[in-house]
């Protein structure tokens, strides 16, 4: 059986350039914070290239800059002369002379470090709206070292290498970025972190998955999460078990939203042969008014669904002294987690555990799912922070989900 994913356009359009990074700010001389004093060696020389500079006297400027760095001895000195470098490289709008201008500040010793990245991310930004991505890339990886707690030049450079096509580069920017803030005590800006997801996704980075969850972990709502799941789902491909997991965490939130998401529910339900579930799920569509049930979408399964047997507590007790095989236990112990009975649902999964054809993922899994509906958090932390391999991606996302319920 096919299962539809969420188009990829639609998710890609979700996480578009912010206009902060579409439109970067214009460079601008770095102001220091106190007087500024040239040694006696250097005064005459500097002063004569502040009147080049001052007279846009362009034939003349680069040779005052030389006799001027000639004498220079002080950080101050140096400074000066980068400044009225960079005064005549914007008057020019020279941006290899801005560059070394730049540089030369930067080497001058007198200013801080955050103020050398500002600097930086002021040129590169220019590089950047310029359509001049490798020079961007180099201004905004040179703003990153200087102050690498700096988040605006390590998400710029992400944009810079993402445009110029370096997607995994970008990514790991981007991650950089998120983390800084992390690492530095602070929540991520949603924006911030959605661009993040959004350049993985398009670079189909296993990256995005983690970003994700990130994000609604730190943002969650009915959109973040359905995005969410949705990037996943589309990038890794679970089976019927993953996507039907997936699907019961966003029922439990009541994310479901798109009579896709509805309709692949309750076909996947309907797949294991769990009708309660299929046709609960199909109800709850067409009470939200989601759900067309005469509609060619829904046709088909509404009438599939009606000829279905439909298993009481009294069947699943009997099923249960009969079951042959411990696949048949974890199949019982999904209908009880359709009808609200998680107690039960537990003790047949933990019965299903160590026999024969038994993932013990999928039950650990399944385990938590439903202790964590129960309202254990203890035992449900507990058995999704025991599931591994393929799964356990899936129950990261249970995980996240219970550390939000408090």
């Amino acid at each position: 059986m096919k299962f539809m994913t969420t188009t990829a356009l639609a998710l890609v359009a979700a996480f578009a350039v912010p206009a902060s990074a579409q439109k970067p700010a214009a460079p601008a001389a770095a102001q220091p914070t106190q007087v500024v004093k040239p040694s006696s060696k250097a005064l005459k020389a500097i002063i004569e290239l502040q009147t080049a500079v001052n007279k846009n006297d362009t034939a003349n400027i680069p040779a005052k800059v030389a006799a001027a760095q000639a004498v220079a001895s002080t950080k101050d000195d140096r400074y000066l002369i980068g400044q009225l470098q960079l005064k005549a490289a914007l008057a020019a709008k020279d941006n290899a002379a801005t560059t070394a201008a730049i540089d030369t500040i930067a080497a001058s010793g007198y200013l801080d470090a955050a103020k050398i990245a500002e600097l930086y991310v002021s040129l590169g930004s220019t590089m950047y709206n310029n359509k001049q991505y490798p020079q961007a890339v180099a201004a905004f990886q040179k703003a990153a070292a200087a102050n690498p707690s700096n988040p605006e030049a390590t998400t710029l450079l992400g944009e810079a290498l993402f445009a110029q096509g370096q997607k995994a580069e970008a990514v790991s920017a981007f991650q950089r970025a998120v983390q800084a803030r992390v690492a530095a005590g602070q929540k991520p800006d949603e924006a911030l972190i959605k661009r993040a997801v959004g350049v993985a996704y398009e670079a189909q980075s296993p990256a995005a998955v983690d970003l994700a969850r990130q994000w609604v972990a730190a943002y969650p709502s009915n959109a973040s999460w359905s995005d969410a799941i949705a990037i996943y789902r589309n990038l890794s491909h679970p089976d019927i078990e993953g996507t039907l997991d997936l699907l019961r965490l966003m029922n439990a939130m009541g994310a479901l939203k798109g009579a896709g998401e509805y309709g692949l529910y309750a076909r996947a339900a309907s797949e294991q042969n769990n009708f309660n579930e299929a046709q609960a799920v199909l109800d709850a569509g067409i009470a939200a008014k989601v759900v067309n049930p005469t509609s060619a979408e829904f046709r088909d399964l509404v009438g599939g669904l009606k000829t279905k047997p439909k298993a009481t507590a009294a069947d699943l007790a009997a099923a249960t002294k009969s079951a042959q095989s411990g696949m048949a236990l974890l199949r019982i112990g999904d209908r009880y987690y359709a009808m609200g009975d998680y107690a039960k649902a537990v003790e047949l999964y933990k019965m299903s555990m160590g026999k024969p054809g038994v993932d013990t993922a999928v039950a650990n899994l399944h385990i938590g799912m439903a202790l964590t509906r129960a309202g254990d958090k203890a035992g449900a932390t507990a058995a999704l922070n025991a599931v591994t391999g393929p799964r356990a991606d899936i129950a990261k996302f249970w995980l996240a989900y219970l550390n939000q319920k408090g």
